[in-house]
């Protein structure tokens, strides 16, 4: 078992084929098949993208200061280049999906115009476009001078690395509001 489940990507195509199984098995014939596998997709990436956005908030920022010098590096040529690739990906993903699922069940526009009725949903799409033009704009470009991915001087390092910052907890900040609004427009509906 440890073989077949030590390497990652066994897991995940295990656990994805298990996915396909359920779906098909329950669901194969759905009239609202695409729609579903859209929101699983939306679901499965946005965890992706806010569990890496806790992990940098919560685990890897608070930390780096009490590792020692020489073990830095291993962060920030390592681990941190390879979470913030998942990261970024996961960002747009989660937007690309959430727009797909918008526009099949029709209410594209009337969310991102905060029609009554939508805007609940509208808010936190709104929200999550921010987050994510914040972390390929923002974020992403400090982080790559932060790291030394590109060039750049002492003081611009730091300055870049606190920009990241306050932009990756400005994220977490409204990501709070956004996932509310994710989860109780279905509940609670779009006022």
């Amino acid at each position: 078992m440890a073989k077949l489940l030590g390497n990652l990507w066994n897991a995940v195509g295990i656990g994805g084929l298990l996915a396909i199984i359920v779906l098909w098995g329950f669901h194969g014939t759905h009239p609202n098949l695409v729609n579903g596998i859209f929101r699983y997709l939306h679901v499965l990436i946005g965890i992706m993208w806010i569990g890496l956005l806790y992990y940098f908030n919560f685990v890897q920022i608070p930390t780096m200061p009490k590792v020692p010098a020489e073990l830095k590096p291993g962060v920030s040529k390592y681990i941190a280049p390879e979470a913030l690739f998942w990261f970024r990906w996961a960002a747009l993903f989660t937007v690309v999906t959430g727009i797909v699922i918008a526009l099949i069940n029709g209410y594209v526009v009337e969310a991102l115009t905060l029609a009554p009725g939508y805007r609940v949903i509208g808010l936190g799409m709104w929200l999550a476009l921010i987050m994510a033009f914040n972390v390929w704009f923002l974020i992403w470009p400090n982080q790559k001078k932060a790291l030394g991915i590109v060039e750049a001087d002492a003081d611009t390092k730091a300055k870049a690395a606190t920009t990241a910052m306050i932009f990756s907890r400005t994220n977490t900040l409204l990501s709070l509001p956004m996932l509310w609004c994710m989860v109780s427009q279905g509940a609670l509906g779009g006022v």
